[in-house]
């Protein structure tokens, strides 16, 4: 298993969390929907009603120093948008 990678704790992933009880993850590119699926429902006892995924691209990032001009890459990654039934929830905070 091991195909989550982290949660998505964002000032707009809660917003959707609030409104339309969706949660995010960053997972591992080769993942699917339905491995995902079974993770979800195997590390926090909830009912996984849909999940979207999308990839996104690495971008390059430069920027000025006084040792000069640094280049770089940020890394590309897939999220993951989980839909649970309704009345289930996720508590990302549990463990602190």
């Amino acid at each position: 298993m091991a195909f989550i990678i982290k949660p998505m704790v964002t000032e707009k992933m809660t917003v959707i969390t609030e409104k339309q009880n969706q949660y995010g993850f960053i997972v591992r590119p080769e993942a699917n929907k339905l491995q995902i699926k079974a993770e979800v429902e195997a590390l926090y006892n909830v009912t996984v009603v849909s999940v979207n995924t999308m990839r996104y691209a690495g971008k390059n990032k430069s920027r000025y120093t006084r040792a000069g001009l640094l280049r770089g890459r940020t890394n590309a990654f897939k999220k993951a948008v989980v839909t649970v039934k309704e009345g289930d929830t996720i508590d990302f905070y549990s463990n602190i």
